[in-house]
């Protein structure tokens, strides 16, 4: 009941963010960052505080190259926890319920806004480092701004799948061919139905899902795993992030990807905690992952930054 009274919520927020949080493009933009330095009085009272602690669902292994070269640059300690959006979510209002207020900064998924800033779990912060990013991507009342994003594409392993087989519009996925656990879907990219459903409108968009749930697709929670298992070829056809996808055949194992038109891009923000226990560490952290440095880690990572 839990699960099912979360996965309601969610779905009712994506209706209400798809404004703010989908980009039916494949581009991101890109700004062009003037080397700076951190503001001094902020970077000496980070140190007195000696502590940051983050929420992610960011790729566990890349959140940890970001903490560890933070706490390098800062002499500062990174406490780091990673999961999906949804249980993060959960854990944050589960701890909130019980009085606990222990994260800092938390990058999550666009579904997880609203439901903060209405719980006012969030503080208002405009890092200087917004002046670099685009207007659409960056809250007004600086209750978020994006820090990077994830379009949504078609991938396969070119093992099982010769080019010419794959299919190349969302109506050729639908062919007969692919029934029977042929297709792998994440349990909780409501973000790409809703993107759909805003381009193609309510009932195309959920028409489009019960006729691509008629295949029985394999359905399976998170990116990275699912992307292991095409690789190992599990199944030949896959839903995923671009980023997990080509950071794998930048690896050189056999697999590939393409969009599909319109490609849904969701946007992940990153957020303050109104009751941050080291509000200065949180904010130099937050200026750090903006920053021309941090940017720069993410195109390390193959994301798309801003």
């Amino acid at each position: 009941n839990e699960a099912r009274r979360i996965f309601e919520m969610i779905c009712h927020y994506w209706r209400r963010l798809l404004g703010a949080f989908f980009l039916i493009t494949l581009a991101a933009p890109v700004a062009a960052w003037a080397q700076g330095s951190p503001n001094q009085k902020l970077v000496e009272a980070a140190k007195k505080e000696g502590e940051l602690v983050y929420y992610t669902t960011m790729t566990l292994d890349q959140s940890k190259t970001v903490t560890d070269r933070f706490e390098k640059k800062y002499g500062i300690k990174a406490t780091l926890f990673r999961t999906g959006g949804g249980p993060l979510l959960n854990k944050i209002f589960t701890e909130a319920r019980g009085g606990r207020y222990d994260w800092d900064v938390v990058v999550g998924r666009g579904e997880m806004v609203l439901p903060l800033i209405e719980r006012k779990l969030v503080a208002s912060y405009l890092s200087p480092e917004t002046k670099m990013i685009e207007e659409q991507l960056v809250d007004k009342q600086g209750y978020w701004t994006a820090y990077y994003v994830n379009s949504y594409v078609l991938g396969w392993n070119t093992k099982l799948v010769k080019k010419q087989d794959v299919p190349k519009t969302y109506e050729e996925l639908l062919n007969p061919k692919w029934k029977g656990g042929q297709i792998s879907l994440d349990t909780e990219a409501y973000g790409m139905m809703e993107g759909l459903k805003r381009v193609w409108g309510r009932e195309k968009g959920i028409n489009y899902f019960k006729r691509l749930a008629a295949l029985d697709p394999v359905l399976k929670r998170g990116n990275t795993e699912r992307v292991q298992l095409v690789v190992a070829g599990e199944y030949p056809l896959i839903i995923a992030y671009n980023q997990t996808l080509q950071r794998m055949t930048s690896r050189g194992a056999p697999v590939d990807w393409l969009p599909l038109e319109p490609s849904v891009t969701q946007v992940n923000p990153i957020m303050l905690a109104a009751k941050a226990p080291h509000p200065n560490a949180a904010r130099l952290f937050y200026d750090f992952v903006l920053s021309k440095e941090g940017q720069e880690m993410l195109r390390g990572f193959q994301r798309i930054h801003l």
